[in-house]
């Protein structure tokens, strides 16, 4: 099968899927968990901000003025004694420093920018300013691994362990390092780093984080299961009802149990009332419809007994063709009943053999039909229903074309069967007309043997009975097509 036919098969099982009752409860409830869990995310996350905001405000403060006071101790300092003293501010008031005094700016290769660091900086900056007056502070923030000291060639990482791992690395934990440097006159600048007291101190939290998508995800799909498997105990009873309701309407009668909820259980109640109400009703009409055949039988014939003792030839003639009438009414309307009333067994049905053998018995002397196409799977029908519809349809193609070619268009969803005439066609206004008993267009059929009107109405009530249709159409140049359409079940 082609990959067009797969996905297009594909598209039209997830269209039939969205549009039951199971898959829009699905799609309604996904879509509820996902934004319940979205909004409460971000609702928790904007907490959350808030919170670590105000924490960072104040861990800042206290670190602002420790590294103001070491930078005021290091300034009070004399110059000779500055590079004496620089180890032992590495572990100062409890937070460890790396201190050196260099001979240029270092160079820092600043992590992404984030309101948590900008927090950090003005903290630190306005304390500078409010405690020492120092306002041209570079204060920027490093990652471990790409931290440069003491000169622009040399990192962190290239240094003996004794001159600053143990007071800014921490492994395997890598928390980001603020740098402060400072010039103290024309030739030197003071740097001074320090860890943060947090690996993630500026991380941002996002709302669709990895973490909480897979949390997300995780309860989208358990509500899923655990609803698949209530609506699976609360939709199979309507999928009975419904298959129940559709055998009936093609002629199956059969009392569906009642069980499932109460709702459930009235249902199927009614419908099983509904079905012996209809039952009973098509059984009196069969009767009824026996009886007239018996009762009007035996009088018509009397009538048409005394009509020929008559003397006089025009009234005699007149009655008889009047009894005639009477008695073609009769019989048409009991063939109405009759071939619409099927009570046979579905069984498969070979339809492309009923047509080939209908070919067979119209093309005796001249060619007049044609059949186009193949059944290329079963179809399971009511047989003589069918073989009734089909001739009907084809009769009538043959009676006003004269020739008429039939198509075959089968797939595993549904059969139809277009039977198309050179005729003249039917007016547009009187395409349902046509379809209502003894309906009949041109006044001679008498050539015709379903001449009565009744041809068409049996066809679209066998179609019907089956769940199919039978439609009418008109060709832009000439003919008529009729199409006729069955449902696979």
């Amino acid at each position: 099968m082609p990959s067009s036919n797969i996905a297009q098969s594909k598209s039209s099982r997830f269209k039939r899927w969205s549009q039951s009752l199971t898959g829009q409860i699905l799609i309604i409830m996904a879509l509820g968990v996902a934004s319940a869990q979205f909004i409460s995310s971000t609702i928790w996350l904007r907490q959350l901000e808030s919170d670590t905001e105000e924490n960072v405000r104040e861990v800042s403060k206290h670190m602002a003025f420790r590294i103001a006071a070491t930078v005021s101790y290091f300034k009070s300092l004399p110059t000779n004694y500055r590079h004496i003293v620089i180890d032992q501010l590495q572990d100062m008031g409890g937070t460890r420093f790396f201190v050196t005094l260099n001979k240029e700016e270092i160079r820092i290769n600043a992590i992404p920018d984030s309101p948590l660091k900008d927090i950090v900086k003005n903290e630190v900056q306005a304390t500078l300013m409010r405690q020492l007056g120092i306002s041209n502070a570079k204060i920027a923030f490093s990652s471990p691994s790409d931290l440069h000291v003491i000169n622009n060639q040399t990192r962190l990482v290239d240094l003996p362990e004794r001159w600053g791992h143990h007071s800014l690395l921490v492994k395997p934990l890598t928390p980001p390092i603020i740098v402060i440097q400072i010039p103290i006159n024309d030739k030197d600048w003071l740097y001074l780093a320090s860890l943060m007291p947090d690996p993630y101190f500026l991380d941002g939290a996002s709302a669709l984080s990895a973490d909480r998508l897979f949390s997300m995800a995780m309860s989208v799909i358990t509500v899923l299961l655990l609803s698949i498997i209530i609506l699976r105990r609360v939709t199979r009873p309507l999928a009975t009802l419904a298959r129940a309701a559709e055998r009936f309407g093609q002629g199956d009668w059969k009392p569906m149990e009642e069980v499932g909820s109460v709702e459930v259980r009235n249902t199927a109640k009614a419908f099983n009332d509904m079905q012996r109400r209809i039952q009973r009703y098509l059984n009196d009409r069969e009767r009824l419809f026996a009886s007239i055949s018996h009762d009007l039988k035996t009088p018509i014939t009397r009538l048409r007994l005394r009509a020929e003792m008559l003397d006089e030839d025009d009234v005699r003639d007149a009655m008889v063709r009047d009894l005639e009438d009477l008695d073609m009414l009769v019989k048409g309307a009991l063939q109405s009943v009759k071939e619409t009333d099927i009570h046979e067994n579905r069984i498969d049905v070979n339809i492309s053999r009923m047509l080939k053998d209908m070919q067979s018995a119209a093309n005796l002397h001249d060619t007049k039909l044609t059949v186009v196409g193949e059944l290329t799977h079963p179809f399971i029908g009511k047989p003589l229903a069918i073989k009734r519809c089909l001739g009907n349809l084809i009769d009538n193609a043959l009676y006003y074309g004269k020739t008429a070619t039939v198509f075959i268009e089968d797939d595993e969803d549904e059969v139809c069967i277009r039977i198309c005439d050179q005729g003249p066609g039917i007016p547009t206004d009187k395409m349902d007309k046509v379809f209502q008993p003894y309906t009949r267009l041109t006044p001679d059929h008498s050539g015709h043997p379903g001449g009565m009107g009744l041809g068409l109405s049996i066809a679209r009530n066998i179609a019907r009975a089956h769940g199919g249709e039978v439609t009418l159409s008109n060709h832009v140049d000439q003919g008529l097509e009729a199409k006729l359409w069955l449902p696979r079940h």
